[in-house]
């Protein structure tokens, strides 16, 4: 990893992102001490192995722009990994043996594709899921040494949810109803051969969706833990797929709730998150009973129950770095080197807004009062949520001397179906009203200082934030935009076919169909209206939000002299590199101590 040798002389905000990383081991089932994780050890996110008997460790993955995408064969003797081209997530999958060696074609005849869900069996047959704008959504049976066999084909979006323990039954995601958010089940045989069906949107008239949660890793069991919405959250039920009994499991928590198998069967891991934490449970099937399980305040990112009954699990907070931590005890994996230094905690703001109480997220620096340079982080998704847990971006914020003010708009998860289902047809325009309420909040209760608001994201955030600036013309000072939708129409033409269907379930049909719901939801539209300095960045490669449309936008600003800065970058939705995020957030500072007063100064408002 590439770093200064005097890391005393390196501020806090750098070291946050250089410190090596760890995500949550991934444990092979058949093979529990063989785990795979991800680490920017190297300072790009690769694939790891890790044998836990004898603590050896190793880089499986080695590519300019990184990989993060793997998967542990059952047995733990192979490590499937998707081979993207610079980060366009078009590609194939491949795979390497656990303790080293070639790289070789994990599902030779399958062409490059954008990958929709894999899963692999104990004797080595593999469920490949696939999606192209020619071909649509394909689900393929790879049994080792013979042709791949297509068994699912439709249009619209689909993808492998799990394969049983026994390898008998695969279940599929899929709206072919044409509702991209809220997904149907099917569950076949290997030939293809409809076992089960189950669609809580009866056919795509209800706003209600199902997820694969996984099958019980018990050879013969046919049941299926499965996330539905039926008491408007998400929250987990047992789906027996051979009989068509579904079993509620009760659980009286607020908030989405989530869940997978303890390894031998007899218990769900319950993951809970409300209002911007997350706490897990264990659930004992036999007796209907949640236990509650002891972490720490703040966010679990990701769980898993090990064979010995301890749950392993990545916590952070907004304060404190992320974790992989044991409920036996300890540190379950220490990343080597640098560790990364704390930040602020986070406070929490309810601000009343047009479509019920808002949550927000507010960081400030340690003792600064009022009213400050005030930056607005809109997150990504839509359906995301910012939660308390440690971010190396607005905590660099903090360092420079800004608040950060993070808004669970309309489209959030984590606050229950109508919240996240709310984001309809008005797409855009919904979650600025929130972030408008907030904002004259954060003005009138004397946190932000009107004349220097920063309107910040990425990838969705970064569509919020040039469609606010648009919209919102002298609410902000300046915006900083990240990978953004920037001319909707021509995103909708260059981006992957999974997400044009999600455009029109977001607006109700293509552009074609419903041209003004495009037209008002659109940056572009608005771009004649800005009159703040932008700052925008994008990867020449993604395959999200494509750089034609992002070009449109800045030929438009262009025309008119308007005051902005782009950059270009060799990857696609993001960099997993951590020098080039270094380098994106260090432009992206300069641009506003460039164009707001300097923090710590009075200025006049707008």
């Amino acid at each position: 990893m590439t770093e200064p040798t005097d890391t005393q002389a390196m501020p806090d905000w750098e070291k946050r992102f250089r410190a090596p990383r760890v995500s949550l081991p991934e444990w092979a089932w058949d093979a529990p001490s063989r785990a795979l994780f991800v680490s920017n050890a190297t300072g790009t996110y690769e694939l790891y192995a890790w044998d836990r008997e004898t603590g050896g460790q190793r880089q499986v993955t080695d590519r300019p722009n990184g990989t993060t995408d793997g998967v542990l064969s059952p047995d733990g003797e192979w490590i499937w990994w998707f081979s993207d081209t610079d980060g366009d997530e078009f590609g194939v999958w491949m795979r390497q043996p656990f303790a080293g060696g070639e790289d070789v074609p994990a599902a030779p005849g399958l062409a490059a594709s954008y990958p929709g869900g894999l899963a692999i069996g104990r004797d080595g047959t593999a469920v490949v899921g696939r999606s192209t704008d020619d071909e649509g959504s394909t689900i393929h049976v790879v049994r080792p040494g013979r042709p791949p066999e297509e068994i699912y084909r439709h249009r619209e979006s689909a993808g492998v949810g799990d394969l049983s323990h026994d390898g008998t039954l695969i279940a599929i995601e899929h709206t072919e109803h044409g509702d991209a958010m809220h997904a149907a089940l099917r569950v076949v045989r290997p030939d293809g051969a409809v076992v089960a069906e189950l669609d809580d949107s009866k056919g795509g008239t209800e706003a209600l969706g199902l997820g694969v949660l996984g099958f019980a890793p018990v050879d013969g069991d046919t049941r299926l833990l499965v996330g539905h919405q039926r008491r408007g959250r998400w929250e987990p039920m047992l789906w027996d797929v051979a009989t068509g009994a579904e079993t509620d499991l009760g659980l009286d928590l607020p908030g989405d709730v989530s869940a997978e198998w303890y390894p031998d069967g007899s218990g769900l891991l319950i993951v809970h998150s409300f209002e911007a934490r997350s706490e897990l449970w264990r659930y004992e099937i036999a007796t209907g009973r949640p236990v509650r399980v002891d972490t720490p305040a703040g966010s679990v990112s990701s769980a898993t129950a090990r064979p010995d009954g301890a749950v392993e699990y990545l916590w952070s907070s907004a304060e404190r770095p992320p974790v992989v931590r044991s409920t036996a005890g300890g540190v379950v994996l220490e990343p080597p080197g640098m560790k990364p230094p704390a930040s602020v905690p986070v406070e929490d703001v309810w601000v009343p807004g047009p479509g019920g109480r808002i949550h927000a997220l507010v960081q400030r620096p340690a003792g600064a009062r009022g009213p400050l340079p005030t930056v607005f982080e809109i997150h990504g998704g839509p359906t995301w949520h910012d939660s308390d847990a440690f971010a190396a971006a607005p905590a660099a914020w903090v360092d420079h001397g800004y608040a950060v003010v993070r808004v669970n708009y309309r489209g959030s998860t984590g606050y229950g179906r109508e919240w996240t289902d709310a984001l309809k047809h008005r797409v855009g325009l919904i979650e600025l009203e929130d972030i408008a309420a907030v904002r004259e909040w954060a003005v009138t209760s004397g946190l932000a200082d009107p004349a220097r608001l920063v309107l910040t994201g990425g990838s969705w955030g970064g569509y919020l934030t040039l469609l606010g600036l648009g919209t919102q013309p002298d609410a902000w000072a300046l915006g900083i935009a990240a990978v953004p939708v920037a001319d909707y129409v021509t995103a909708y033409h260059d981006e992957m076919e999974a997400l044009k269907a999600l455009d029109r379930t977001l607006f109700g049909g293509s552009p074609e169909e419903v041209p003004e719901r495009f037209e008002a939801s659109s940056p572009i539209t608005y771009v004649d209206w800005v009159r703040v300095p932008v700052y925008i960045s994008a990867g020449v490669n993604d395959p999200r939000c494509p750089i034609r449309q992002i070009d449109n936008y800045v030929d438009r600003l262009a025309a008119r002299d308007a005051v902005h800065e782009v950059y270009r970058y060799d990857a696609g939705h993001g960099s997993l590199v951590v020098e080039e995020r270094i380098k994106q957030v260090r432009l992206e500072l300069a641009f506003a101590a460039r164009h707001l007063p300097q923090p710590g100064t009075r200025a006049e408002g707008r």
